[in-house]
């Protein structure tokens, strides 16, 4: 088994972790909310690229976009559903309707798109080349671009900017920033449409590493929860560096060990972190 092809695999792997998980960490941080059809949006991101480029014949870029959008949408359209619940703060009664928004969205991907696996090929993933002994593609390079690009604009905005500032102070005290004259609902619904177009450009960026079925999303959903807490509840850095730290170790794990164990290996990790650090990564730090 080659080391450096592991390691190589395995920070590729990590940067995708840290796209799909991105737009959760958000969520968390502002709004302290989950959103449990998060694996699904994946799988119509994913969908979405594929329908453009093959049926419609689009290129590429423009089937990313397209893909962003539809998820953009998705995630308006699943806050707008529950705002009432968002401005409670019925943590119950959301976690049941994001599970059931993405039930639907599974049933409604099957009957647009059928049970036939689709492969996005891209003209990044056809372009391959060899480093330091290890073989990637255009593709990888891309993806692993994108992440730190989308970390370090997140990052700048939430840090620096005016909407980080609104964003916090909408995520300490809801009810308080409202009698600050803040528009919590545009603030919650401009959340749930970020959510919705990274995991959309996510998928967009990862698919074409594998089959696209409307299947997909149960794992996304496992991997996004571990890097988020992992990294620590609404840290953008955090999730940056747990996400490419479980990349490595289920690159490394699956190649020198077993495959098949890896989801239980990497909740084990998991688990002996939180104990040790129990705010994970960033324990201490909160949407950053």
């Amino acid at each position: 088994m080659n080391l450096v092809q592991q390691l190589i695999n395995g920070l590729i792997l990590g940067h995708a972790y840290a796209l799909i998980a991105i737009g959760w960490t958000v969520l968390l941080g502002v709004a302290r909310l989950v959103n449990f059809g998060h694996g699904q949006m994946y799988m119509i991101g994913a969908f979405m690229a594929w329908w453009a480029t093959a049926p419609l014949g689009l290129p590429y870029p423009v089937a990313v976009l397209v893909a962003v959008a539809a998820g953009a949408l998705l995630g308006l359209l699943v806050q707008a559903v529950m705002l009432r619940l968002t401005l409670e703060q019925n943590l119950v009664s959301i976690m049941i309707v994001t599970l059931g928004f993405g039930h639907v969205l599974r049933g409604a991907a099957s009957l647009a798109f059928g049970g036939t696996p689709q492969v996005l090929e891209t003209p990044p993933s056809l372009i391959e080349f060899e480093l330091a002994g290890a073989w990637i593609t255009a593709q990888d390079l891309l993806i692993v671009a994108a992440a730190i690009l989308v970390f370090a604009l997140l990052r700048g905005v939430v840090e620096r900017g005016r909407l980080g500032r609104t964003a916090r102070m909408v995520a300490e005290d809801p009810k308080l920033a409202q009698l600050a004259g803040i528009d919590v609902t545009r603030v919650y619904l401009a959340v749930f449409a970020f959510e919705g177009a990274a995991v959309a450009l996510a998928a967009a960026l990862v698919a074409p590493r594998t089959p696209i079925l409307t299947s997909i999303g149960f794992e996304e959903v496992i991997v996004t929860f571990v890097v988020v807490v992992l990294g620590g509840i609404g840290s953008v850095a955090g999730s940056y560096l747990a996400g490419v730290g479980l990349g490595l170790f289920t690159a490394l794990f699956g190649g020198f060990v077993s495959p098949a164990y890896t989801t239980a290996a990497s909740f084990a990790v998991l688990t002996a972190v939180l104990v040790l650090r129990p705010g994970g990564l960033a324990a201490g730090r909160a949407v950053r």
